[in-house]
């Protein structure tokens, strides 16, 4: 007992002193709290201070000098010796800024002065955690524009910049290279491209320290999105070439990571010329990892080869304007009829006059080839029609344009106009105005006698298609163009070459050197080719057609004859319905009928190859996933016109083993159904959509997330069909999915607007009210708001029987259900109905109403007190009940009252009184709709 009474006494005597203890700090002002636990031996009283800098501010808020006395003791408090007191107090700097901005507009130096040294300095800090929350503090008051410009410049860009000095120390030097890196979108182009890029760029070539050109291979883009085209053209490329061929691995994964953001600041010459090689040396890299970040860039940076004036999409052929009809007439002529190697791009054709009179490059041309056809005669071949070519002579083209425009029909001088170069204001129109099908792809109409057009007819000299003499034939594109693929396939076999001992690299060197020896193979073909079709167009004298008067005798020569022997050459592109059934290719019309002239055709033939299984094993797992991914972004690219490139891949990828693949089409099915248009999805989606249909749940809810989206694209026809398969959404693999369910629901209010009143009434409610019976509360919620929908869609069809019928079911199945979870559905439906007006008051009073009132007398409390709030706060608020004086008014108020007397205090309650919530799902949690 003694001793318990002596231990009374300790605890006493030690409660007395924390109460003095208490007491006194009570006593201080917060500056004198500050002061002494500033000064304090022990580190966490320390750490404490500075976790209260902030609550002492707001304090002492209303006094300047208070203010700026705390702000100086956070300076002296920044000579911490104990690294946890310096970094407690950098990360509460930003909120001291914050709130010294917003509270003291009359200091606007305080965070200048005080501040700001402190951070600036921590970025040298000898402890990692302090330069870690320095490195964070800087960012975040930078995001927040909490530093001043002029600060900016004076005090933050020459601390980093020394701190990236050859002689600094090696972890400071890598942590400042990557905080200059990720504050230049913050502080704009100027400041970035003065300060910033001239060290940036000798950090890239920092041959001691591989650590600080990975951080700026990994920041490459986002300094060239900042500094734009020129600077990076000019000072960024050349280092970045040097990061991709940087013999660490590491740098050159963190360059093909980049690649897209360097692609977008870059012009388009540059991006196919000179980038497309460079990633192409990235792909065949001898490091996986490298390759398998090269391949997951690889789509992206395809994109960035999308042309901007011509991304806009319809869909229906019939809705699109004129001048997007005259694109896809053009597009679509161009994907039927020009072979590989006659196809001209129109962002190809030259704007300056003085550069008009060469012919015209053709895509895949390298700078060699390009000089080359410069001295050539310069004629470049266009299809015109199905069976007809038409050579172009850049020689006398620009003479003619000028001399003979008042004797040229208004479609003649249409069919011109592109291929001229023009410096007037007319350059800038879009090229759906420039490149109109109509005109363009049209064949100059000229003036025949008709018997000499059926003699001519019978001789087989010259068809109606084909009215225009032509003294010369040549088509110098076909040979070009073989020669630039040759030197494509030899420019990547040389590349290729030092990484031979790699089986992959191996693999792709023995298929370019099959394609080269096939591409010289087809050299000499169509060399002797040739040669036929000179010598079979010089027997062809203009003597023959007397009064065929052609409006442009030498600029445009039409090829006639020498068109049939290139008839089965184009016979596969022109029956381009039959490419996806007909299997029987030659390997050579395979390869020819992926061929496209938007992309460099290396790169779309390696994102063909990444569905190859050997892929797989020697690249990355999930390569396939990440082709899936990005493949809208490339049909987009490509337009619909070379959908034929990627419909193979699309169908592999379709069928592929690994469900995350299916998913990831399944998912952006829509997407792509946008881009192709409704031709091409009917031919080629719907039947990849119904196998998404009947796949896994995995699959089948990318499908279900966007089931509106796609059946909205589809004809009304083709739209019925799947009315028969919504059933099939109920069934799931696992029955507790009920997430599935209340997607089908969402998506079916959605689907309504597609279908007829009649395919409503038949397809889709059955579907809705088994929903609303479903066993999941979060189902019958978004239910509910179908039913209405649907019973709103059907009240306004002619005729209304279809509405009327559908409430009648209402009653039958809900309102007089036997099980009290029905009829509390029910009120719910009328609940939703009337909060939403889908039905006129009148039409409720007298379809609805009098079997909601009936539920007053449920043995249920839930269904009373559903109902009671229901009346009170939902009905009653509606002007018809508020004005009118009519019987239904009355038996609602009787209703009310009768509800008011209830025996359960739930229901009086909700009945006496208007409760803040109305919300239909707040209600339902409310009155234990939750249940399972």
């Amino acid at each position: 007992m003694a001793d318990l009474s002596l231990l009374q006494e300790d605890l006493q005597e030690d409660a007395d002193g924390s109460l003095d203890f208490v007491s006194q700090d009570e006593m201080l002002t917060p500056l004198g709290r500050l002061d002494k636990y500033a000064a304090s031996e022990n580190v966490f009283n320390r750490q404490m201070v500075a976790r209260s800098l902030l609550d002492t501010l707001r304090e002492v808020c209303d006094d300047e000098r208070d203010c700026i006395a705390v702000l100086e003791r956070i300076s002296r408090l920044a000579d911490d010796s104990e690294p946890t007191v310096r970094a407690e107090l950098m990360e509460q700097v930003p909120h001291i800024a914050l709130f010294c901005q917003e509270n003291r507009p009359s200091i606007p130096y305080a965070f200048s002065k005080y501040l700001l040294p402190i951070v600036v300095r921590y970025l040298a800090d000898q402890n990692n955690q302090v330069r870690k929350t320095s490195q964070a503090a800087l960012l975040a008051l930078l995001e927040q524009e909490l530093i001043e410009r002029f600060d900016v410049e004076t005090k933050v860009c020459p601390v980093l910049i020394e701190l990236t000095a050859p002689d600094s120390n090696d972890d400071v030097k890598t942590e400042a290279v990557a905080i200059m890196c990720k504050m230049a979108p913050m502080v704009g182009k100027d400041i970035t491209e003065r300060l910033i890029l001239p060290r940036f760029c000798e950090m890239c070539c920092d041959c001691r320290m591989f650590h600080v050109r990975k951080v700026c291979a990994a920041n490459f883009g986002d300094i060239c999105s900042v500094v734009g085209q020129q600077a990076t053209e000019e000072m960024l490329l050349p280092r970045f070439f040097q990061l991709c061929s940087d013999n660490v691995w590491g740098v050159r994964k963190a360059c093909a990571e980049c690649f897209m953001a360097v692609s977008c600041a870059t012009c388009q010459e540059i991006r196919r010329t000179k980038l497309s090689a460079l990633f192409i040396n990235l792909i065949s890299d001898p490091s996986r990892w490298v390759r398998q970040a090269a391949f997951q860039s690889l789509g992206p940076f395809i994109s960035t080869f999308a042309n901007p004036s011509s991304s806009g999409q319809y869909f229906k052929e019939e809705s699109k304007s004129s001048e997007d009809t005259s694109v896809e007439d053009k597009n679509r002529i161009r994907d039927q009829e020009v072979p590989e190697d006659v196809q001209i791009r129109p962002e190809d054709v030259s704007s300056d006059p003085s550069i008009s009179n060469s012919s015209v490059k053709l895509e895949n041309m390298v700078e060699e080839h390009a000089e080359t056809s410069r001295k050539s005669p310069g004629e470049i071949s266009v299809p015109m029609d199905s069976s007809l070519l038409c050579t172009l002579s850049s020689e006398s083209h620009q003479e003619a344009a000028s001399n003979e425009n008042d004797k040229k029909p208004a479609n003649y001088k249409s069919t011109l106009r592109p291929e001229g170069g023009t410096s007037s204001p007319d350059s800038a129109l879009l090229d759906q105005e420039l490149y109109n099908s109509f005109h363009f792809w049209r064949t100059p109409l000229p003036e025949i006698d008709l018997d000499i057009e059926l003699e001519q007819g019978s001789g087989n000299i010259l068809s109606p298609e084909r009215p225009e003499e032509t003294p010369e034939v040549t088509i110098p594109g076909s040979s070009n163009i073989t020669m630039a693929t040759r030197k494509e396939l030899e420019e990547m076999i040389e590349n290729l070459e030092p990484h031979i001992d790699d089986p992959d690299v191996k693999a792709q060197v023995d298929v370019l050197s099959a394609a080269l020896r096939a591409s010289s193979l087809d050299a000499r073909e169509e060399a002797s080719d040739a040669e036929k079709r000179s010598d079979g167009q010089d027997a062809l004298g203009a003597n023959e057609l007397p009064n065929c008067k052609t409006t442009h005798d030498a600029s445009v020569p039409l090829i006639s004859d020498a068109v049939e022997n290139m008839d089965s050459a184009l016979r596969y592109i022109h029956n381009d319905s039959d490419l996806s059934t007909n299997s029987s290719f030659s390997p050579d019309e395979e390869r020819r009928s992926k061929v496209q002239d938007v992309v460099p055709q290396a790169l779309l033939d390696q994102y063909l190859s990444m569905t190859d299984p050997s892929r797989a094993q020697t690249v990355d797992t999930e390569i396939a996933k990440h082709c899936a991914y990005s493949l809208p972004g490339v049909a987009l690219t490509l337009g619909r016109q070379n959908w034929h490139c990627l419909r193979e891949t699309y169908e592999t990828l379709a069928s592929d083993m690994q469900w995350k693949v299916r998913r990831t089409l399944a998912f952006s099915i829509h997407e792509l159904a946008v881009i192709l248009g409704d031709q091409l999805t009917a031919a080629d989606l719907v039947p990849i959509f119904n196998g998404f249909l009947k796949d896994l749940d995995e699959v089948r809810i990318g499908v279900l997330k966007h089931l509106h989206d796609f059946l909205k694209l589809l004809h009304i026809d083709k739209r019925r069909e799947y009315l028969y398969q919504l059933q099939e959404f109920l069934v799931t693999d696992n029955s507790r999915n009920w997430r599935f369910r209340a997607e089908l629901a969402e998506q079916l209010i959605l689907l309504l607007e597609l279908y007829s009143p009649r395919d409503v009434y038949d397809y889709l409610r059955p579907i809705a009210l088994n929903l609303c019976a479903d066993k999941v509360s979060s189902v019958r919620w978004i239910s509910y708001k179908l039913v209405s929908e649907m019973v709103k869609k059907l009240h306004v069809a002619t005729p209304p029987t279809f509405g009327v019928d559908l409430i009648n079911e209402l009653v039958e199945n809900f309102g007089r259900c036997p099980k009290w979870s029905g009829r509390q559905a029910f009120v719910f439906v009328c609940q939703t109905v009337i909060e939403d007006d889908c039905l006129p008051m009148d039409q409720f009073a007298v379809h609805l109403m009098p079997h909601l009132l009936t539920l007053a007398n449920d043995r249920v409390p839930n269904v009373r007190v559903l109902l009671a709030k229901t009346l009170r706060q939902t009905l009653l608020e509606k002007e018809y009940f508020l004005t009118s004086a009519s019987c239904h008014q009355e038996a609602v108020e009787q209703t009310i009252m009768a509800l008011q007397m209830d025996r359960d205090s739930d229901v009086k309650y909700f009945a006496s009184i208007h409760p803040a919530s109305t919300k239909i799902s707040e209600d339902a949690m409310s009155t234990a709709s939750s249940t399972y």
